[in-house]
Parts: structure tokens; sequence; C-alpha cells
């Protein structure tokens, strides 16, 4: 079954690379506050690069200045290649951290995962946004298709925070 407004988020572990190597967060941390939830198919994709993060980057201060604790998206990738985009795509400067669901089993709770096999894609997390408050989702937004970003972009989720 796929999360709605409503619904809490799932327990979980999620990855990043911290000081030490990689290391577990928990999904109990994205229970605390506002926090700006975004979810998509791969790091290094095309829609993913030039759309939906760009999006986020661009609202990170308008979402901050709404009262938005933490802006977070999750993929499933590994740690390292999350943590390199990050860097690449300014996510990092933009305040947004980008989290490895390395084994897509938070994807797979939440009701988001696909698999696109042409492509080498399994497990991944359709394309979404949403604000959770104390671990509440209060409104969640699914593309329809993996390479659109319209309904979960940054500026779309901006107008309902």
């Amino acid at each position: 079954m796929t999360i709605t407004a409503g619904t809490k988020l799932p327990e979980g572990q999620l990855l990043r690379v911290g000081e030490g190597g990689p290391e577990s967060v928990p999904t109990s941390e994205l229970m605390q506050g506002r926090v700006v939830l975004f979810g998509l198919p791969g790091a290094f994709t095309g829609t993913c690069t030039n759309a939906h993060m760009p999006s986020f980057v661009r609202s990170a201060d308008a979402f901050r200045e709404k009262g938005v604790d933490r802006i977070v998206c999750v993929t499933v990738n590994d740690p390292f290649v999350t943590k390199a985009w990050a860097e690449q795509t300014g996510a990092i400067d933009a305040g947004i951290e980008v989290l490895a669901d390395a084994d897509g089993k938070v994807t797979a709770a939440l009701g988001l995962d696909f698999d696109a096999p042409p492509v080498g894609f399994f497990g991944r997390c359709k394309r979404f946004a949403a604000l959770v408050e104390d671990g509440v989702f209060k409104t969640i937004d699914v593309e329809d298709s993996p390479g659109a970003c319209t309904v979960s972009a940054g500026e779309a989720l901006l107008e309902k925070v």
C-alpha cells in the first residue's frame, strides 16, 4: 500500500557517509518537527539531477522561511554515491540531507518501490515530495512517471507548506 496523508512514517534505517564512514540514520530522526521529504529513482540520473534536486536547492531557503526544520532526499543508492551526488548538485551547500536507502527497505515500506528493467532499475523509489510533521505525512505527491517532475518539484510542494 502506498503511503498517504495521515499515515505515519515507517520505522527503518537509511545511510549516510560520516567522518568514520557509513553510518545508520533511523527514520525516527525524521519524525521530529517539520520535515520536507522527497524521494527519487537514482542519483546521477537525468531527471533527478537536472530537475528534481535543483527544484529543492532553489526552494530550500523558502522552505526554511515557512518553518521547515529539515529537508531530506531519499534515494535507492549506496551512501558513497549519494554523498558524491549531493556534493555535485549543490544539495549539501543548500542544507539538503541526501540519505541512501541502500537495500530499498524504507522505499518498499512506503509502498513507493518500482522496477524498470530496461534501464536497470530494480526496487527504486518513485519520485515523490512530502511534508512530514512529527512523523505523520501531512501531504504527499507521487509522480505517475519516473521521468516526470511536476507534482514532486520543490516549488509544487512549497505551495502546500
